[in-house]
C-alpha cells in the first residue's frame, strides 16, 4: 500500500548560500527545511497540506524526528529531496532520503513523526483523524 506512488513526493534545489557555513558546507539545521519542502510537497498531493489540515480542525506538531549525514552538502549543490510516508493509522511518519542530483549518492537520511491534535479542544488523537484517511484514499 505505501508504494504506491502517492506517498512519495521529491523535490529538487539548490543549495543557497545563505545556507552554508565559512566553508562552503550546508549548517546541520538547515537540512529539516529541505525535509519540510519535501514533506509540503508529498501532503499537497493528496490535498491535505497545512491549510487543509487546519481547515479540517486539526494541527499536526512534529514531535519527534532524527537526521543522518552521510556526507556533507555544499553551495551551489544541486540536491533531490525525496519523502515517503511511512506510516500514517496512528501518527504521520515520513522518511527522507538527499541525493545529489547529479551522481544520485546518497547523502543523507532522515524522519519526522507528526501527531494529528484536535485545534479545538488540543487533545491529542491517538489515531490519525478519518480525514487523513479519507484525503490519503485508503480505508482501514
Amino acid at each position: 500500500m505505501l508504494n504506491d506512488p502517492r506517498f512519495t513526493a521529491e523535490v529538487e534545489l539548490a543549495i543557497p548560500f545563505h545556507d552554508v557555513d565559512s566553508m562552503g558546507v550546508v549548517w546541520h539545521g538547515n537540512y529539516f527545511r529541505y525535509f519540510e519542502i519535501a514533506r509540503e510537497a508529498l501532503l499537497n498531493q493528496f490535498n491535505y497540506g497545512y491549510r487543509q489540515m487546519k481547515a479540517s480542525g486539526y494541527v499536526w506538531p512534529v514531535v519527534d524526528t532524527r537526521v543522518k549525514y552521510r556526507d556533507a552538502l555544499t553551495f551551489e549543490q544541486r540536491i533531490r529531496v525525496r519523502a515517503v510516508i511511512e506510516e500514517y493509522e496512528n501518527r504521520l511518519r515520513i522518511g527522507y532520503t538527499i541525493f545529489d542530483a547529479q551522481t544520485h549518492k546518497r547523502t543523507t537520511t532522515g524522519y519526522t513523526i507528526q501527531v494529528a491534535v484536535e485545534e479545538a479542544s488540543r487533545e491529542l488523537c491517538f489515531v490519525s483523524p478519518a480525514i487523513l484517511f479519507e484525503r490519503m484514499g485508503v480505508t482501514l
